[in-house]
């Protein structure tokens, strides 16, 4: 079974309050994008020597090893609970790490659900959105792919009708990783003065006037050329720019082509 984990991009990002266990209330929209991974997941066979054999290539994953994986940790996540049979995982990865878009949030994603279909283990939506949660705050996004209002960690969920359908989405990523954790330490939680959902409701020319992300401040503070990324697309002529998530990446929103200024970029992953 081979599936398609896709990235996420945020628009607008707000760091509400810091919870009692450590994590912080936000309230964000997850957008998906077309840019993903390719993620496949077999029956291993009775006689296979390992329960869970896992390989991959394209971008190199982190960590100390392959089973730090999200893939990996989805798989004995669900097989704790349903006993699975072993599995072989191969992961291509397209989806810069470490940049805002969720790619390892995906992937975990796809795996449950790919397990789920796989072994037909008919795990209903709600408790496979349980798992996913345990995984990562923005896994449960994934599962279900379409525009969302995330608020608590992310991960309560309230669709959202919003399209980007006529505007074209250029997106660079620069060879910078910032951690989420750190990006977290250096905001100052504050509450939104208008809901999100309905300041997107106004046309996207609008947006960079009122849509923020809270963690711009300080990641361009300590990584100065992520914003100068969101500068050049705003003098591109983008209707509206912004970090994704904790960063790396910008994505720009445009109402033109954009082949000619994803080659100004030539030191960073650039996707359109």
């Amino acid at each position: 079974m081979i599936l398609y984990p896709p990235a996420k991009i945020n628009i607008g990002l707000s760091i509400v309050e810091k919870r009692s266990d450590g994590f912080h209330n936000i309230e964000t929209v997850f957008y998906p994008i077309l840019l993903c991974d390719s993620l496949s997941v077999e029956a291993a066979g009775a006689d296979a020597s390992c329960q869970l054999v896992f390989s991959s290539n394209g971008i190199e994953l982190p960590g100390a090893g392959v089973h730090d994986n999200l893939c990996c940790k989805a798989y004995h996540l669900l097989d704790a609970d349903c006993h699975l049979p072993p599995v072989s995982i191969h992961l291509h990865k397209s989806i810069p790490v470490g940049a805002g878009l969720g790619g390892g949030s995906s992937d975990a994603a796809y795996t449950l659900l790919a397990l789920n279909n796989l072994f037909q283990l008919n795990i209903p939506d709600e408790e496979l959105t349980r798992f996913a949660s345990r995984l990562g705050s923005d896994c449960a996004f994934f599962l279900h792919g379409k525009p969302a209002f995330g608020t608590g960690k992310g991960d309560i969920l309230e669709p959202i009708s919003l399209s980007l359908s006529g505007y074209h989405i250029l997106l660079v990523t620069p060879p910078v990783f910032v951690s989420t954790a750190d990006a977290y330490a250096s905001v100052a939680p504050r509450k939104l003065n208008q809901h999100l959902p309905e300041l997107l409701q106004a046309p996207v020319s609008e947006w960079r006037h009122t849509v923020f992300n809270d963690f711009e401040a300080s990641v361009f503070k300590k990584f100065p050329e992520i914003g100068r990324i969101k500068e050049k697309l705003y003098r591109e002529g983008a209707v509206y720019a912004s970090m994704s998530g904790s960063g790396s990446s910008v994505y720009g929103i445009f109402d033109k082509e954009t082949d000619d200024i994803a080659k100004m970029f030539p030191d960073c992953f650039v996707w359109r």
